[in-house]
């Protein structure tokens, strides 16, 4: 078994263990929320647990000895993995809510799923109503569970220091995130009051602090301070994270617009459906003509389009050559992160695990 597929087995264990510690009052209360319990399980089982591996390369990059190993005995690295993706089950619980998407990694997203419940148990009121209440608290829930395993492994770690600027780490990301979850939405109502000019950088905006910060430049942090890290590790491990999550998040618009439902699990061109305003979607505006930016803005944010018109816009996004500056855009971000690496002051043995996560991230097809 290698490295990441062990850290990944480790976290689940420690997700299953909380969940199964957390069925009693689930029970005590009644079984009428148990598909609170199920639906959590469900959206924890699997997945590439990218925040837990950058967390655990954090660690190694700094420490010589393994989070297993710790004197604790308690993993620490596994728990506080667990808490992040509790975390990042619900930012993705609430983004399908806010997004109004109806999968998630091609099954029925939370919302749907309560709303088949309202609709199969014959309930009295609006079902998708229903669904997306029921989702929202799923999703609270989940934050609540989330901080409680991180505080479980502060209290473990026996490092009060450590302990204290990975808390302060994860408060961050986590005011961080919501902020940027509202820059999404904004962008998507208030984009035609912004001067065309603008569009790309707000974007990008976007970009750092809904997604690269706290999908990869966080939890590497997490994991450097967990360590005892000091503070030319973290900022190395900072000026690593923050250019490889930029480009995490800018295939993540190549996927959103050009992915293959059967591997991403959404369908095509979702993104242009939701009307993000990616920075994918801001090159392709500023290059094509104007007749075909007024084609793009017909068919950005419109939930009902057919697939002829996002066939379309995909030609046009393709045609004024966004896709390619976007490729070339992703391998600079790259390029700059691996440039902070032979100086680092971190362990030869992490820096190796760096390249090698960086890789996975930006180089992928889901």
């Amino acid at each position: 078994m290698n490295h990441s597929s062990r850290l990944v087995d480790r976290v689940q264990l420690r997700i299953d263990e909380f969940l199964t510690g957390r069925t009693p009052i689930l029970r005590s209360i009644g079984e009428d929320v148990s598909a609170l319990g199920d639906l959590s399980r469900d959206f924890l089982s699997g997945g590439k647990r990218f925040r837990a591996r950058f967390c655990e390369a954090g660690w190694n990059a700094v420490s010589s000895t393994s989070s297993e190993a710790h004197p604790s005995g308690s993993d620490p690295i596994a728990r506080v993995g667990a808490g992040l993706e509790l975390f990042h089950a619900a930012a993705l619980v609430h983004d399908d809510v806010i997004d109004n998407s109806d999968t998630r990694r091609g099954a029925p997203a939370a919302h749907r799923r309560f709303s088949s419940f309202h609709a199969d148990g014959g309930w009295t009121g609006d079902r998708d109503e229903f669904g997306r209440s029921s989702a929202i608290l799923l999703g609270d829930l989940l934050l609540v569970w989330s901080d409680e395993i991180f505080a479980a492994a502060e209290w473990s770690l026996g490092d009060r220091v450590a302990a204290e600027r990975a808390r302060a780490e994860f408060n961050l990301m986590r005011t961080e995130v919501t902020l940027g979850q509202y820059l999404d939405i904004l962008e998507e109502s208030a984009w035609v009051q912004h001067p065309e000019h603008e569009h790309l950088q707000r974007a990008e905006r976007v970009v750092v602090y809904k997604s690269a910060k706290y999908s990869i430049e966080a939890p590497l942090v997490i994991g450097g301070s967990l360590a005892g890290g000091d503070d030319a590790q973290l900022d190395a491990l900072r000026r690593f994270g923050l250019p490889v999550g930029i480009a995490f998040q800018l295939r993540d618009d190549v996927l959103g617009v050009f992915g293959d439902p059967a591997v991403t699990g959404k369908p095509a061109g979702d993104d242009l459906r939701e009307g993000k305003r990616t920075v994918l979607l801001g090159l392709a505006r500023g290059a094509c003509s104007p007749g075909e930016r007024t084609e793009l803005d017909a068919v950005v944010g419109r939930s009902d389009v057919d697939e002829a018109s996002i066939a379309r816009a995909q030609e046009i996004i393709a045609g004024s050559g966004a896709l390619e500056r976007l490729e070339e855009r992703i391998g600079q971000e790259v390029s700059a992160a691996m440039a902070v690496l032979p100086d680092a002051p971190l362990r030869t043995e992490g820096v190796a695990e760096l390249r090698e996560l960086a890789a996975q991230v930006t180089v992928r097809t889901s």
